[in-house]
């Protein structure tokens, strides 16, 4: 590992191929009385027309990478019956798409029989890894990065069986 591990920003800035990104768990904390879910649970949706009501820093990101020629790609594992932050995703996710991101959908009985990391993950260049470590509640508890190549071929391998299953966002249906 370098004496200098850099930054998530600096990973997706200095990639020069692909960015992958596995989301693994059915609710991420949120909180339930104000902000987006909230406001979704409400009946709020984005209109697709009015891009620049749901336009925002992180879509600017992905469709700067995607403009560079990186490979942005998303797979989510869901539990089906999905949850309500599952619709919630879904529901969003094609300011994802409007941005240049690839996504697709894999329902978590279909990943029984590949071997996943037990973390999310984001991989830059199937090189550096970047964890996400989450509580029980869904509240984010910080992130590790390492070039280990071992973490880098587990994470390569998780990702791409997963996407070579998993349903694009266009052709997946909530169930």
């Amino acid at each position: 590992m370098p004496s200098s591990v850099p930054t998530f920003d600096e990973l997706i800035a200095n990639c020069t191929r692909s960015a992958v990104h596995l989301e693994m768990r059915d609710s991420y904390a949120v909180d339930y009385e104000e902000g987006p879910f909230a406001e979704w649970r409400n009946g709020f949706r984005h209109d697709p027309a009015d891009r620049e009501s749901w336009w925002r820093p992180w879509l600017d990101l992905i469709q700067e990478t995607v403009g560079r020629g990186i490979v942005v790609r998303r797979s989510r594992i869901v539990s089906e019956p999905v949850s309500e932050y599952t619709k919630f995703l879904y529901d969003g996710t094609f300011t994802n798409v409007a941005a240049g991101e690839q996504v697709r959908w894999l329902p978590r009985r279909r990943a029984s029989d590949i071997a996943l990391p037990g973390n999310d993950f984001w991989l830059f260049d199937e090189r550096w890894v970047h964890w996400n470590h989450f509580a029980g509640d869904g509240s984010w508890t910080g992130e590790e990065i390492t070039d280990d190549p071992s973490a880098a071929k587990l994470c390569t391998e998780a990702f791409e069986a997963v996407w070579a299953r998993a349903t694009p966002h266009d052709q997946y249906e909530i169930h």
